[in-house]
């Protein structure tokens, strides 16, 4: 049976993770930009498309800024397209 993904938020290099059978699978880089977390760019390495890490890694970032009580600016197009398919994260970017 494969491995649970798991996200977490790397603080030492701007970017939440997402780790699946033991390895790096993608990452979500951000900026804090005067208290407003911009979500900068998502990559998910080759040999894990098409598995929806992409959209759980963009659904993690965002519950933890919600979490913390941020805002977003989502400067990635696939980020600012998922918001677009899930709008109850709409209230999140600023404005």
């Amino acid at each position: 049976m494969a491995d649970t993904p798991q996200t977490r938020r790397n603080d030492a290099q701007h970017r939440y993770e997402i780790h699946h059978e033991g390895r790096l699978a993608g990452h979500l880089a951000w900026r804090d930009r005067a208290g407003v977390l911009e979500l900068v760019h998502t990559e998910i390495d080759p040999a894990f498309e098409g598995r929806g890490l992409a959209g759980q890694l963009v659904r993690f970032a965002l519950d933890d800024a919600r979490a913390a009580g941020r805002r977003i600016q989502p400067s990635c197009t696939y980020v600012a397209a998922w918001i677009q398919r899930h709008p109850e994260y709409q209230d999140l970017v600023a404005a």
